[in-house]
C-alpha cells in the first residue's frame, strides 16, 4: 500500500494525467499519461515531434531522419519500406508515430499485436501541419511550446497568401519523376502550396494522388513553370534555384518550342525536404515556390 500510494503521489506532483487522442486513421487511442518514450516511421513525424517540443522523447526513427541535427543521433530502425520490428520493440516505445499511407501494413499489425500504440498521423493540407503539431503537444503535455511553434507557422503562411496568391496566376506542372512521369492532383499538400503562392497545377483535376501522365499530356497543358525536387541544399545554397541544365528537366529542354517553360527557361527545383516532407519546414519550401513564380510573372 506504502508503495502504491508513493506511486499515485509521484503521479499528481508530476501533473501526468491521462491523454485521449484520435488519430488520422480515426482511431481513438487512451494514455495513462503523456507518452515519454516515442518513435516516428517516416522523417517528416521525426521534425513534427521536435516542433512539438517532445524530442527528447524520441528513442528511434528511420533512415532519412535529419532534421534537426540533434535527430541524427536517434537509433535507426529501419525505411519507409522496411522496419526492423523487433528492434524497435527492444526500445519499448510507448507509442510509434506512422505515415498512414508510407509505411508497411504489416509491420504496423505486428507493432499493434505486440500491445504498442501505433498512432497514424499525416498531414494533407497546408493547415492540417500546424494542427499536427498542435495536436502532437496535447498527445505529449507540451502545448506550451507546441502551441507558439504552430502559430508561427500559420503566420509565415498567411503571410505568403497575401503578398502571392492573389498574383496574376501561373501555370505550373510538378514533376515528382521523370522516369516514369510523375505529377500529383489537387489533393496533394504540394498542390495547396502552388495554389497559395498564385499558382495552378496543370494536372489538379487527376483522380489519383500521384498520376502517372504523358510528355503530350504535358505538352498539351502548356506549363509556364515546372518544379521538381532536388537534394537538401547545403549550408549557403539557395532554397529556390533555376536550373534548365538540370537532369530532370532533359525531356523538356529538346521541347522548348511547344513549351512555354522550357522556352523561357522556367525550371526551378527545391529542395526535397523543405517541400516534400509534410512538417514544419513546408514553410520554407513555400516560400521558396512563390518567389520562383513570381520570378515567371516577371519575366512574362
Amino acid at each position: 500500500m506504502k508503495r502504491l500510494a508513493a506511486c499515485l503521489l509521484i503521479l499528481l506532483c508530476s501533473g501526468a494525467h491521462a491523454v485521449e487522442f484520435t488519430d488520422d486513421s480515426a482511431r481513438r487511442h487512451r494514455f495513462a499519461a503523456p507518452p515519454q518514450r516515442v518513435a516516428t516511421l517516416a522523417p517528416s513525424l521525426t521534425e513534427l515531434v521536435y516542433a512539438a517540443g517532445a524530442g527528447s522523447r524520441l528513442v528511434a526513427t528511420v533512415i532519412g531522419s535529419d532534421h534537426p541535427p540533434e535527430a541524427r543521433a536517434l537509433a535507426s530502425v529501419g525505411d519507409y519500406q522496411r522496419v526492423d520490428v523487433e528492434r524497435l520493440l527492444r526500445l519499448k516505445p510507448d507509442v510509434v508515430l506512422v505515415w498512414t499511407s508510407g509505411n508497411s501494413q504489416r509491420e504496423l499489425a505486428q507493432l499493434a499485436s505486440a500491445g504498442v500504440a501505433v498512432v497514424h498521423l499525416e498531414p494533407r493540407r497546408l493547415g492540417d501541419v500546424a494542427r499536427a503539431i498542435e495536436r502532437l503537444g496535447d498527445l505529449f503535455g507540451t502545448a506550451d511550446a507546441a502551441r507558439p511553434r504552430a502559430q508561427a507557422l500559420r503566420d509565415e503562411l498567411a503571410s505568403l497568401g497575401r503578398e502571392f496568391a492573389n498574383r496574376p496566376p501561373v501555370k505550373v506542372f510538378y514533376q515528382v519523376w521523370s522516369r516514369p512521369l510523375l505529377t500529383l492532383n489537387d489533393q496533394h499538400l504540394i498542390s495547396d502550396v502552388i495554389r497559395l503562392c498564385g499558382g495552378r497545377n496543370v494536372f489538379a483535376a487527376s483522380t489519383t494522388l500521384v498520376p502517372e501522365v504523358s510528355t503530350e499530356s504535358v505538352l498539351a497543358a502548356r506549363p509556364e513553370a515546372i518544379l521538381s525536387a532536388r537534394s537538401s541544399a547545403a549550408g549557403g545554397e539557395p532554397t529556390m534555384r533555376r536550373e534548365p541544365a538540370a537532369e530532370p528537366f532533359v525531356t523538356w529542354r529538346s521541347l522548348d518550342k511547344a513549351l512555354p517553360a522550357a522556352k523561357h527557361g522556367w525550371l526551378f527545383t527545391i529542395p526535397g525536404d523543405e517541400i516534400s516532407r509534410q512538417g514544419p519546414r513546408i514553410g520554407i519550401g513555400a516560400r521558396a515556390i512563390c518567389y520562383a513564380l513570381e520570378e515567371v510573372r516577371r519575366e512574362r
